[in-house]
């Protein structure tokens, strides 16, 4: 779904109206939520959004282009996952893949792309795209917690913000992702930076304020009248990410804090020039499945 909405500032709240009044949304919470209500919960979220998304964000993200965040960092410049020639002929993996816009850039730049979802309303904007540019992307609907793809079968993984802050359990991601990747490829995934964990989702001053703990790992709920889970989003710290990829038996390189460009004055959710310049938005986690024989644990 490549970069999330806000949970709950109030310049994402116009676009999530429709949503929000599909799934009966009715309070903010904050409460454990697992694995397979966490899933449910994105799934019927992404379902309802999906049009109001890509209306609101599809030009920022276009039909063929990869951004990995709202920092506007392209794959064109960074090659997170390498030199695109060399990915030519190759089999990548998109988890979360949205609209799959980031896949059809590199479905044209000669990559082999399978964009995975768990939303069937992203797919179908995924399918829309397709249609409009004349690049189809093969896709898949599935959990990233279980990926429907034989073991080493991949030669890069990424996902652009899609699944990993959603995801409940992200070391079964990692583990999922390790599965399916041939030794020595590369997995990238970028997540909202988790110091934003600690302000409220506000682009303007009000979100230069501390207002809970780094280390307050309760997932942030948004609930029916019921008190089921609508939509939900799951804090991690640096060091719980670090430890989900090495667990997983997976390889770190580095970690890439992408700086708020000085010509970028476009606000999204809670990404703006006014924090942008004073606090990171977006980590990106560079990582690699080490050339073992061995499978990963």
């Amino acid at each position: 779904m490549s970069t999330p909405p806000p949970p709950a500032d109030a310049a994402g709240s116009a676009r999530k109206a429709s949503a929000e009044e599909v799934l009966g949304a009715a309070g903010i919470t904050r409460r454990a939520v697992g694995p397979a209500e966490s899933s449910a919960a994105s799934r019927a979220w992404w379902d309802a959004d999906a049009d109001d998304y890509q209306a609101e964000h599809g030009a920022f993200l276009g039909d063929a282009d990869f951004v990995w965040c709202p920092e506007r960092l392209r794959e064109a410049d960074a090659h997170l996952l390498g030199d695109p020639a060399g990915l030519r002929g190759r089999t990548v993996l998109e988890v979360g893949c949205g609209a799959a816009s980031c896949g059809r850039w590199l479905v044209r730049a000669g990559a082999r792309v399978v964009g995975l979802d768990l939303s069937a309303g992203m797919l179908r904007q995924a399918r829309a795209a397709d249609r409009r540019t004349g690049t189809a992307v093969p896709l898949v609907q599935a959990d990233a917690g279980a990926v429907p793809l034989r073991d080493g079968c991949v030669d890069a993984a990424f996902s652009a913000f899609g699944a990993v802050p959603f995801v409940a359990d992200a070391r079964a991601v990692m583990r999922e992702v390790a599965r399916v990747l041939r030794p020595g490829a590369p997995w990238v995934f970028a997540v909202n930076h988790p110091v934003r964990w600690m302000f409220p989702d506000d682009p303007g001053p009000d979100g230069l304020t501390v207002s809970q703990s780094y280390f307050d790992r309760t997932p942030y709920a948004e609930v029916d009248e019921a008190g089921r889970v609508v939509y939900v989003e799951h804090h991690r710290t640096i060091s719980d990410r670090v430890a989900d990829v090495v667990g997983a038996g997976l390889v770190l390189e580095g970690i890439v804090e992408p700086a708020w460009p000085d010509d970028l004055d476009e606000v999204w959710g809670q990404w703006s020039p006014l924090r942008g310049a004073l606090f990171p938005g977006t980590a990106i986690f560079c990582c690699r499945r080490p050339v073992t024989t061995g499978a990963p644990p």
